[in-house]
């Protein structure tokens, strides 16, 4: 299945976080949703209108409640309007 966001949102693969610190494995049910994740798809936009900020392929941070989620094949995504990114991860 394919998605394309509308408007001014991105289609964002959340990014598990390790599941052990420091030694102690934390359970399943004690875990918070990751808030960070990976551009999958951004929406066009007409050409009078700045680009979005981000491409395919960035890692993002965004907002603990912040989009709107679903499963795609099995996997969490979200698809989040420009202004709940609040920044891009670069290495």
């Amino acid at each position: 299945m394919t998605i394309k966001p509308v408007g001014r949102r991105v289609l964002v693969k959340r990014i598990e976080e390790e599941t052990k610190k420091g030694g102690i494995i934390i359970p399943d049910t004690a875990k918070e949703k990751p808030q960070q994740g990976e551009v999958i798809e951004v929406a066009d936009v007409g050409k009078d209108d700045d680009p979005l900020p981000v491409t395919k392929g960035d890692r993002i941070l965004f907002g603990k409640y912040a989009g709107t989620e679903f499963e795609i094949d099995g996997v969490e995504h979200l698809v989040l309007n420009e202004d709940d990114i609040l920044g891009i991860i670069k290495k």
